[in-house]
């Protein structure tokens, strides 16, 4: 066991983790010439596409150091905010972690709060230095930032270049040198934490698990202790390129189990395995439940696919434990599920993911954030969906859930920083130069205002040099109301949303405009119509198409004329108690890029 090191890389988005996981593979020959390629462990055609880690990926690399062989199980993490949750299972199953900082662009917000997620664990943290190789590293800047951050001595920060290979000998060394061995009792009952899942379609679901305590042979049998089910050991074995089976996984080392698993809800991330000959009787502490920060409605285009998409989901939810669902109906758009996201970009990757791996085309509603109505009763209602809002005669109160923002920039974008976060409601708590020119500004802001486009407008007018990391601290009274989406005086509740006062009218305005655009125009007027409760605050008109009727009178007596229009008014009238008007996808997705 003291030859085995468990560690993890963390560092922000794009500071060059999944490159420096490609050199060390190399370097430690786990991988030939022939299976390299940029980004190795990112399996995903879309980690691929956009150059982002989305899961955490585990694999195992031995190496002699002087005529010791190691045992160093390496777990490369994401990097942006909305996977804080897959770095924080990552920890857990580790020692140590490397701290990776991008020498030309320094520490950003994601590095600090990835870094606190680590000492809150206990980790030994190795501070790098990479990206040394590019004309605008400033080595000796960002190392006073990492010193001030983290309180290292100058030499033990390791210079080294994912693209270059520099440094990765220093990298290897350092692990062995600095991280601890794990602690485990070899011959207590088995202990071991499930951090991860996937489905494969021949063999069930895998779990991945590190072994605290104990060791699990092949053919053993096997319970995990939060569903209480009980499986056989068909395979056992650890985490090389591939899965390596073996007949036995001992104390500290990480790996995998197949047992035949078919559904979905009884493998449970953070669940602890044991045997059911030696019982464990605890599980392992120290796994926290996700919290969705971002709620909305996926819905089949096509009603009849809604059973595959509840599949669907179930598959996802396995390879990412950190999204969760719950059926609903809509009366504009039949039966779908309200699902919890992490943040936008986790959004946008699920309705990816459903398209690409299981061919469903959805349609995504306006996301929101859940509330907590208080009614004049004295009950508490929690709202994730606007249409649940109990009528305003009956509503005494609404909070919603406020978050603390961090946001670090350069000096000269502070102005527009502060002025979106006000424009959005925040309010500033504190502001610290960190350098001369970098500024870590503190806000508590309404969650409900950053989940539209508040990511996307602070990296434009940072000219993308803005990082922002958040979390929730509790949730606050606030004017709200419901904003009610009309037409034709019919009410459409997937464009429905929960909204503060002061911005509803220049909100409903804006949808009205929108909606004026993009909805086809029929044989009958459409009026489109935003209210709050029973009181329209913007309405816009769609007239209607005009069918010429007289064209077949030509000449004669004006009152031929005047029937065939009175028979077409009465048939607009009738149209019009009838007549449906289908909204374009277009329409649902619009009213997100409003601006």
């Amino acid at each position: 066991m003291k030859h085995i090191r468990n560690f993890c890389i963390i560092a922000h988005i794009d500071h060059g983790k999944s490159t420096l996981a490609d050199r060390l593979l190399e370097y430690t020959a786990t991988i030939s010439q022939r299976e390299a390629q940029a980004q190795l462990l990112d399996n995903m055609d879309l980690e691929r596409e956009r150059g982002i880690t989305i899961k955490s990926h585990a694999i195992q690399m031995n190496y002699k150091v002087g005529d010791i062989e190691y045992n160093f199980n390496l777990i490369d993490t994401p990097g942006h905010v909305d996977f804080s949750y897959e770095v924080s299972r990552s920890i857990a199953a580790c020692e140590g972690a490397l701290l990776i900082v991008d020498a030309s662009q320094g520490i950003q917000a994601q590095t600090i709060s990835n870094l606190y997620l680590a000492l809150e664990h206990d980790l030994e943290i190795i501070p790098i230095l990479n990206k040394m190789d590019l004309p605008g590293a400033m080595p000796e800047e960002v190392k006073d930032q990492i010193i001030d951050l983290i309180g290292c001595k100058r030499e033990d920060i390791i210079p080294a270049s994912g693209k270059t290979g520099m440094g990765i000998p220093d990298i290897i060394q350092a692990i062995v040198d600095r991280v601890p061995a794990p602690v485990g009792d070899p011959d207590a009952p088995l202990q071991a934490l499930i951090f991860d899942s996937v489905f494969n379609s021949f063999r069930g679901i895998i779990a991945y698990y590190k072994v605290v305590n104990g060791e699990i042979k092949k053919g053993d049998k096997v319970k995990f202790i939060n569903t209480g089910k009980e499986y056989l050991a068909d395979e056992v074995g650890i985490l090389k390129l591939d899965m390596a089976p073996r007949s036995v996984v001992k104390t500290g080392d990480v790996g995998y189990i197949i047992s035949g698993i078919k559904e979905a809800r009884e493998v449970k991330v953070g669940d602890t395995i044991t045997t059911t000959a030696r019982p464990s009787l605890d599980a392992i502490q120290g796994f926290e439940e996700v919290k969705p920060m971002v709620f909305a409605g996926i819905y089949p285009v096509d009603t009849d696919e809604f059973e595959e998409l509840r599949e669907a989901m179930h598959k996802l939810q396995l390879n990412d434990a950190s999204i969760v669902f719950e059926p609903e109906s809509s009366a504009a758009l039949g039966f779908g599920f309200r699902c919890g996201f992490l943040g936008m970009l986790h959004m946008e990757i699920i309705q990816e993911r459903l398209e690409r791996e299981f061919d469903m085309t959805v349609i995504t509603t306006v996301p929101n954030v859940s509330y907590i109505a208080h009614t004049t009763k004295g009950d508490e209602i929690i709202v994730n969906n606007p249409s649940d809002l109990p009528d305003p005669s009956k509503l005494d109160s609404v909070e919603e859930p406020y978050i603390k923002a961090n946001i670090i920039t350069k000096a000269e974008f502070v102005g527009p920083v502060m002025s979106l976060c006000i424009q959005k409601r925040g309010i500033i708590v504190n502001q610290s130069y960190l350098t001369s020119d970098r500024v870590e500004l503190v806000f508590e802001m309404p969650m409900g205002e950053i989940v539209f486009d508040f990511y996307d407008k602070l990296k434009t007018i940072s000219k993308g040099y803005a990082s922002f990391d958040y979390h929730q601290t509790g949730y606050r009274k606030s004017d709200l109301v419901r904003l009610d989406m009309l037409l034709n005086d019919e009410p459409v509740d997937a464009l429905s949303s929960l909204i503060h006062r002061s911005n509803a009218y220049d909100f409903g305005k804006k949808i009205c405009e929108k909606l004026r655009e993009l909805i086809p125009r029929q044989q009958f007027e459409i009026k489109i119509q935003a209210s709050i409760g029973a009181k329209v605050i913007a309405r816009e008109t769609l007239s209607a198409l005009r069918k010429d009727v007289t064209a077949k009178c030509y000449g004669g007596d004006i009152s031929r004329k005047r029937k065939l229009l009175e028979k077409q008014k009465k048939g607009k009238k009738r149209m019009r108690q009838v007549g449906n008007v289908e909204i374009p996808q277009t329409a649902f997705m619009a009213v997100l890029k409003l601006d």
